[in-house]
């Protein structure tokens, strides 16, 4: 396996270094250009290039073709972290992300975390990531200090940690990221250094355990970089003689992979993460040709080293599929042929009732990677193309640039490390949701194809016996709501992001309502489904947020959501339903969501930004074949 400081699951862009100087001066062109060039396997040095020409051609504007808002991170840190901006804001890039970066002056974090008059308070950070270094972290730490007093400065260090997130999320109502710390220090008992209490070498062990627990106790996001140093050995991020010169924790050359790291996270709050594996078969889930070599011949299973190597790469993605990746298959072969190793073959991990959509034929893979797209109502840029054939591969690459394809490793063995190291499925949180993801789009699947079949649509809607369950967002299902708030971007009319504390808050003042939606038929559970928060001002109730999983559109479901949140603002004593459309790269099918509820759009601005008021008084209830009851999650 190459060193997963290297971005080895990119493909190296032919002629990248001419492409890099020759980016268009447009903005806009700069900008997708440098998305492209920044999906290759780059180094230090060309990551450098790459920032400083698309900064330049970009300027100081947020470039309108950036997915979401502009991510404005401020690194606080105890050692010099200068040359990693350019490795985060070009990981950004490969993400269509724009990112801007600040650092406090050395060592003044604490200083300019306080002060609200300080640069760090100009900068308005929407993003904080806390840097230390093992160093700063053990200077009350000795050799001399017995047990209990090495276990008290341990315990001290820990608070003092979480003071810092809970003031930066006071201050700016930021996500807060905390680097894991590299454990760089000398051993001073030696193998069992475990023994020696006041060992500092032993406090950072310890302390990376403590800081796992408490960043979930507090819904901090952890760069876990100190994972990467076991994974991968010291030398890789840290270099001590370069430490000494200028307190760098992390080597240069590692920045591409820390940049990585950091967006990953970034990626997954903003809900942008791949939702679906869409999966090769010959050679890539086994090996050999199913269509010549027959279910006795593929490589599969005990007896070879490559075919247990299969084994364990479906192993790990079952494991992604059961907490909630789709996975699909798209292979070029008969389809009855193609199928046989799922329904006979003893050692096949992976069942038919695994895979969710199923296309083996001989159409070109990016055709039928839209076909999947399309069946599963998710976005393109939500997909993962894994396969062997590099042909295969470059096609898609061409075709569908928006979808990520990885290199395909040596070994079959070695395909769950890169795909892990290159962090597509990366997430925060899992719910009940999540694990039963697959069962929802496999049961919405099966809905679609009889939907399909049939003349008399509103029949079939009827026959589903569809009740939208209906309660207040409370301290049970609150994670699950910032889940979709953070997560959901087409079916979302002003993709606005909060966290749980913004939320909590909300519905702590009396001037706000937040309501979760569920859809159950006769297939069974749809899950939560849609999110509502509405805010009372005199007699309007403005809706702030209104979002809904793309798998249930088609079947009313709006209109039945509109009747209950209506309801709720007649209560409230309101006469205006105001509605707001913020428009994104990626919300445009409800650009319109309001008009064809019947509301009326009062104010279009040049930028797409829009506002519609329904008139309670007049309002009548919409007909639909959907059953809406109120109830308690509590």
């Amino acid at each position: 396996m190459p060193p997963q400081t290297d971005l080895y699951w990119l493909p190296e862009i032919a002629d990248w270094r001419r492409q890099v100087m020759e980016l268009p001066t447009d903005p806009t062109d700069a900008f997708d250009a440098g998305v492209r060039l920044a999906n290759g396997r780059l180094n230090f040095t060309m990551t450098n290039a790459l920032d400083q020409r698309v900064r330049m051609a970009v300027g100081g504007n947020h470039p309108k073709n950036a997915l979401g808002q502009p991510i404005r991170l401020a690194i606080l840190a105890s050692c010099t972290t200068g040359h990693l901006h350019a490795a985060i804001r070009v990981a950004g890039l490969r993400r269509k992300l724009w990112i801007e970066t600040y650092e406090t002056d050395y060592g003044l974090y604490v200083q300019a975390l306080m002060d609200p008059n300080s640069d760090l308070a100009a900068f308005r950070p929407t993003h904080v990531l806390f840097a230390f270094d093992a160093v700063h972290l053990t200077r009350g730490i000795s050799a001399a200090l017995n047990g209990e007093e090495a276990n008290r400065v341990l315990r001290e260090t820990v608070e003092q940690l979480r003071e810092l997130w809970t003031v930066a999320r006071a201050r700016f109502g930021c996500v807060v990221f905390q680097q894991g710390v590299i454990n760089s220090l000398t051993e001073v008992l030696g193998q069992n250094e475990q023994c020696l209490p006041g060992s500092r070498r032993r406090m950072i062990t310890e302390l990376n355990g403590l800081l796992y627990a408490a960043a979930r106790e507090e819904g901090i996001d952890l760069v876990a970089v100190d994972r990467y140093v076991e994974l991968d050995g010291l030398a890789a991020w840290h270099n001590r003689a370069n430490w000494h010169r200028t307190k760098q924790d992390v080597v240069p050359t590692a920045a591409p992979k820390y940049g990585d790291l950091v967006c990953r996270l970034v990626t997954a709050r903003r809900g942008l993460s791949s939702k679906c594996a869409v999966l090769d078969l010959d050679n890539t889930l086994w090996g050999g040709v199913i269509g010549d070599d027959g279910i006795g011949g593929i490589v599969l299973g005990q007896g070879s080293g490559s075919g247990e190597g299969f084994v364990a790469f479906q192993q790990y993605l079952l494991e992604l599929s059961r907490r909630g990746i789709i996975l699909a298959v798209c292979s070029k072969n008969d389809e009855k042929n193609a199928r046989e190793p799922f329904e006979r073959h003893p050692e096949m991990v992976l069942k038919s009732e695994h895979i969710v959509v199923f296309r083996a034929n001989w159409n070109d893979k990016a055709h039928n990677i839209r076909d999947i797209a399309t069946i599963l109502n998710i976005g393109i840029d939500s997909i993962v193309f894994v396969d062997d054939n590099p042909f295969e591969r470059e096609l898609v690459r061409r075709e569908l640039p928006m979808v990520a394809v990885p290199e395909f490793a040596n070994d079959p063995a070695d395909m769950p490390q890169l795909l892990a190291d290159a962090g597509y499925f990366e997430a925060v949180t899992i719910t009940e949701e999540d694990r039963a993801r697959s069962q929802l789009y496999r049961a919405n699947t099966e809905r679609e194809a009889i939907k399909a079949s049939t003349t008399d649509v509103g029949a079939y809607l009827r026959s589903l016996n569809m009740k939208l369950l209906w309660g207040q967002i409370d301290i049970v299902n609150l994670q699950r709501s910032v889940q979709l708030i953070n997560k959901t971007n087409q079916f979302n009319l002003t993709t606005r992001r909060y966290s749980e504390d913004e939320v909590q808050r909300m519905l702590n003042d009396p001037r706000y309502f937040g309501i979760q939606l569920r859809l159950i038929d006769s297939f069974g559970d749809n899950g939560i489904i849609s999110v509502i928060i509405g805010c009372k001002n005199d007699l309007d109730v403005r809706i702030d947020t209104w979002l809904m999983s793309c798998r249930v559109l088609g079947r009313g479901v709006e209109r039945a959501t509109l009747n209950v949140v209506a309801d709720l603002a007649i209560g409230l004593g309101a006469k205006r339903l105001i509605g707001e459309y913020i428009p994104t790269v990626k919300n445009s099918m409800v650009a319109d969501h309001y008009r064809n509820l019947g509301f009326e759009v009062t104010v279009e601005e040049p930028n797409g930004v829009s506002l519609a008021v329904l008139e309670l008084d007049s309002f009548v209830p919409v007909e639909t074949f959907i059953e809406a009851r109120q109830v308690s999650y509590g």
